[in-house]
């Protein structure tokens, strides 16, 4: 066990983190139900979450450069597509029903 670095504090911590983003997305969601920037902020707060999962979970910073880059570029496709479709739902649906 010398030498090992215990990581329990900093994964309790992130893992705290990530279900205090979910309830506040949630909060969000059900104050601001109508707000026209709702979707901005739950998009940020997704791209934080996935951010988080993979710098502490899937530990990203230790990984090979392009395998970094492959996973920052997933991570920012789920908010990109929530924005895409909050603000150009209508366009999208017709453009797949070419």
């Amino acid at each position: 066990m010398n030498g090992q670095k215990d990581h329990f504090p900093r994964l309790t911590a992130a893992w705290l983190g990530l279900v205090g983003l979910t309830l506040t997305g949630l909060g969000l969601s059900e104050w601001f139900r109508d707000a026209r920037w709702l979707p901005l902020l739950v998009a940020a707060i997704i791209w934080f979450k996935g951010a988080l999962v993979a710098r502490c979970f899937i530990e990203s910073h230790v990984a090979h450069p392009f395998i970094a880059r492959v996973l920052s570029i997933f991570i920012a496709i789920s908010p990109l597509a929530l924005i895409a479709t909050a603000f150009f739902g209508g366009t999208l649906a017709r453009w797949a029903t070419l």
